[in-house]
């Protein structure tokens, strides 16, 4: 009998014990659970933050400009005032100045894929005399500031006969080193044996090129045209300084000159650029899931 009483004793001691060591992993996990309301708060808080001075430029659009200069900030304008976006067709031209920046990132969009491709293959994949040494001096330009060689582009342009063109806009981006550097390090994480079979298969050099290393690199080829969009749009030192003539810039330089020493009309400046931003940013919405992919599996940040 005092066996048995024993034995249920033991057995209860266990199950209070094991009760006792589940009862810290419940409050943990109650814990963990009831905290995540604070994850989306800060979530919203930052989100919030983020799209806040996109949220003001709208407002500041459909503001007047004593609305837009007051001291104590308008957060509602009242009565919307839509003619902001009809008065930026009579300050500037702007489809003319649409369609010059439209060209100048679609040629340059095009020409970098082409160009830094080929000379980011060449470099990871190819063994030539002078490799390291022309590698060198191509990556020596990402640590040189675009003003310090400003001088002698536009020189070279004005030499040419290209100010107040689109081919002196265009030309200076056409290449880069940093498309050249992104697309060497992707062909140099791609496996060799893949180019090796293909040469015992006899493919020549350019096959191995066009059929096999390029459809692999198509994350980074997208990154590439990605931020090559970006900056050829928002691009302004250039632009202002290779054109003189409003019909010949492009949008973000076209922008600047809304803004005066005197005066500045600040609603037709917002509406002008909303306007100049919603091709890229309608070209981002409908193609988020791939920009997405690009960027992450690049490793860019």
């Amino acid at each position: 009998m005092t066996g048995i009483i024993q034995a249920r004793g033991q057995k209860v001691a266990v199950a209070t014990r094991a009760s006792a060591a589940r009862r810290p992993a419940t409050i943990r996990a109650g814990r963990r659970g009831g905290s995540h309301w604070w994850i989306h708060v800060v979530l919203g808080v930052g989100g919030f933050v983020m799209a806040f001075p996109f949220l003001w430029q709208i407002i500041m659009s459909l503001s007047t400009n004593a609305q837009v200069q007051s001291v104590t900030p308008v957060f509602w304008p009242g009565e919307l005032q839509w003619q902001n976006f009809a008065a930026v067709f009579e300050r500037l031209p702007f489809l003319s100045q649409l369609g010059t920046s439209v060209y100048v990132t679609i040629i340059r969009t095009i020409a970098q894929i082409i160009l830094c491709t080929l000379a980011g293959y060449a470099f990871a994949r190819m063994r030539f005399r002078g490799r390291a040494l022309l590698l060198g001096i191509v990556l020596s330009i990402l640590l040189v500031p675009s003003q310090v060689y400003l001088i002698s582009q536009y020189q070279i342009v004005q030499g040419l006969g290209w100010l107040d063109t689109l081919a002196g806009i265009v030309a200076p981006g056409l290449f880069s080193a940093f498309g050249t550097f992104l697309m060497r390090t992707a062909f140099l994480n791609l496996p060799p044996e893949l180019e090796e079979a293909a040469r015992m298969d006899g493919a020549n050099p350019f096959q191995v090129f066009w059929r096999i290393m390029l459809p692999l690199a198509r994350p980074s080829i997208s990154v590439l045209a990605i931020t090559t969009v970006l900056w050829s749009w928002n691009e302004l030192l250039w632009p202002l300084v290779v054109s003189t003539r409003a019909e010949d810039m492009p949008l973000a330089a076209g922008l600047a000159t809304l803004s005066s020493d005197r005066t500045i009309d600040y609603p037709v400046l917002m509406a002008a650029s909303l306007m100049a931003m919603a091709p890229v940013l309608i070209m981002f919405v409908v193609l988020q899931r791939r920009v997405i992919d690009g960027l992450a599996s690049s490793g860019l940040k």
